[in-house]
């Protein structure tokens, strides 16, 4: 029996003619940056390279870094849960609204969102105020820093799960409560289970951009080495200032390897997700 291999017409015809744009972009926008990264890096020695990246004040950024985005991705996993149910379960007045403020972040201009956060928090602000008078500083602590990396981790987690529950079917939850589990354990043993790999994909997207953001946690931050509120991309800025090349190179590697270790995890997560899925 002879086969016939019926040819499909695609929008955009030529294979070798996009791969070869494809590549091109690939290699020059995102590659050879990387790759110039590592480069550089393998020109210090163990001993520099160690010494570098374990000063005090690097050690320090990188503490403040890693617990503050960890801490922000897991409010963003709470309150991302929340508002992905409201806007995919509920029908009410200004949902569409609601739904693109959920993008303001991304569209935002980091810079605008960080002065805005700390002016707002500020002791003269007019939520900082208030709480100023209840004993809470916000502004230049720790506690600015988690409420920036909220706002710009939120739309990650919020945009992983909503695809999610659009394609959950209503009808396990029912068939749940027929056999008697109350809100509580369907939700936990039902619709959590299906929207734990989207949650995880959330979570590590929010702490990787996290990790790296330096425009809306520049002001609200305070930069105090003292207070231990300054990031590491704010040192890493700060050695380039100082023509300190290769210690802005050894914490950028050091954050390159981070980096492809959560998108390593997210992919292996997508990765057992889609093998789960096909084999039911």
């Amino acid at each position: 029996m002879v086969k016939k291999y019926i040819k499909k017409d695609r929008v955009i015809p030529g294979f070798g003619l996009t791969m070869g744009i494809t590549l091109f972009m690939l290699s020059f926008l995102i590659l050879l940056p990387l790759l110039s990264v590592m480069v550089f890096s393998l020109k210090l020695t163990p001993y520099e390279f160690i010494t570098l990246i374990t000063k005090d004040n690097v050690i320090n950024s990188f503490q403040t870094s890693i617990l503050c985005s960890f801490l922000a991705a897991v409010v963003n996993c709470f309150f991302g849960i929340i508002l992905a149910w409201v806007l995919v379960r509920y029908d009410f007045p200004g949902k569409r609204i609601m739904d693109g403020l959920i993008e303001l972040p991304f569209a935002l201009p980091t810079a605008v969102a960080g002065i805005t956060l700390s002016k707002l928090y500020s002791d003269t602000g007019i939520l900082g105020k208030p709480l100023a008078q209840l004993g809470f500083k916000v502004s230049y602590t720790k506690a600015g820093l988690l409420i920036a990396l909220v706002f710009i981790g939120l739309p990650f987690v919020v945009r992983a799960i909503q695809p999610v529950l659009e394609k959950l079917d209503p009808q396990y939850e029912e068939a749940a409560y027929i056999l008697g589990a109350g809100k509580i354990k369907t939700f936990l043993k039902v619709i959590l289970p299906e929207l734990r790999p989207a949650l995880w994909t959330g979570f590590g997207l929010a702490f990787a951009r996290g990790m790296g953001e330096y425009g809306s946690v520049i002001y609200i931050s305070g930069n105090s080495a003292r207070e231990k509120t300054q990031v590491i991309s704010y040192v890493i800025m700060q050695k380039l200032n100082y023509v300190d090349y290769a210690g802005a190179t050894a914490i950028a590697l050091v954050m390159l390897i981070i980096s492809f270790l959560i998108l390593l995890v997210i992919n292996m997560i997508q990765i057992c997700q889609s093998r789960r899925t096909n084999f039911i």
